[in-house]
């Protein structure tokens, strides 16, 4: 009896022993790096709200830090950060990860969608979120969140009235072959680029101009390079956010559970919010001294016929691409 009771006491003084160890990891706070390419625009608005909701559910075990405008660098070194843990989430659109996984620049296809309201419900879908957010996993990245941001448009140093006027223009594009061959059909000579660099390079007559959403041009100020934005809408701007898997993997499995429970719920929700951007983001651009263009109707419309196959016809040549390109596709023509 005195050796249980010994061994009782034994274990009992173990656990007292063990007690401030696991609170003290319970306690521990982790640090969120969120980096963004743009200012006051979809990117980095999502990642002070997915930050701030992270930190709430989180009772302050995790603290995030946002930094937008490319403040952690170029693109690319934003994707190498997140890959190996020194940012741990990235607001990016999808076929920036490209050099990741040729799959990402998917979403990038022009004419995949016509409206915002369609495009919240392709990213909502549960086949293409899975799909895309799949991507990049045996690279060091988690994908948490997809959603809309608003439509791509065209900024230029001078008007392009006409659809016709973008040709023999250089114009910098997303690094996807979908936007590549789009613009080369419309006879642009398409230039990739990190939105860190666009601006100098109009400012230094590199470009003519660049492909944008009206929030990115507003939020960094082109004006006074490219104070033109012609309405072209030929496609959809989506966003993903990407985690670091060695992050994740770091964090204890509750805060692991939280970051990804927040990412899709914050994801679901921004619809309202980034409308609401694209709007004050139209007027911040003329009160700014910049010019919306929208083009004539008929000219529009021939536009986007003429490139309604672009899509197909790149799909088509990569096997893996034309696989991920279906799932998009397949669930448009379900949600139309």
């Amino acid at each position: 009896m005195k050796s249980r009771m010994t061994i009782g006491a034994a274990a009992a003084a173990l656990m007292v022993l063990a007690l401030p160890a696991a609170q003290a990891q319970d306690t521990k706070t982790y640090t969120m790096k969120i980096t963004a390419p743009t200012l006051n625009a979809a990117p980095d608005v999502f990642g002070k709200m997915f930050g701030a909701a992270v930190e709430k559910e989180s009772g302050g075990r995790i603290k995030a830090e946002v930094y937008p405008a490319s403040q952690l660098g170029a693109v690319p070194r934003q994707i190498e950060g997140t890959q190996f843990g020194s940012i741990q989430c990235a607001m990016l659109p999808p076929e920036f990860f490209v050099g990741v996984d040729e799959r990402f620049e998917v979403m990038a296809a022009p004419g995949l969608v016509d409206s915002d309201d369609l495009a919240e419900r392709i990213a909502a879908d549960p086949a293409v979120a899975k799909l895309m957010l799949s991507l990049g996993a045996d690279k060091g990245l988690h994908g948490i969140g997809l959603f809309h941001a608003e439509a791509s448009q065209v900024g230029t140093h001078t008007p392009i009235r006409h659809v016709a006027e973008l040709s023999g223009k250089k114009i910098r594009i997303f690094a996807s072959d979908f936007q590549k061959v789009a613009f080369q059909r419309l006879g642009v000579s398409p230039i990739a680029m990190s939105p860190s660099d666009v601006l100098v390079a109009i400012q230094q007559g590199t470009l003519d101009g660049a492909v944008g959403g009206v929030t990115f041009f507003a939020g960094l100020k082109f004006q006074g390079a490219a104070k033109y934005i012609t309405l072209t809408r030929h496609a959809s701007i989506f966003l993903v956010a990407e985690c670091s898997k060695k992050w994740l993997d770091s964090l204890p499995e509750d805060l692991r559970q939280i970051v990804e429970r927040v990412g899709a719920s914050e994801s679901k929700a921004f619809g309202p919010t980034a409308r609401d951007l694209a709007v004050k983001a139209r007027k911040n651009w003329t009160d700014g001294g910049g010019e919306l263009i929208d083009p004539p109707a008929a000219e529009h419309a021939e536009m986007i016929k003429t490139l309604a196959s672009v899509g197909a016809d790149v799909a088509k040549s990569k096997p893996k691409i034309d696989e991920a390109y279906k799932v998009i596709t397949g669930a448009v023509a379900r949600l139309k």
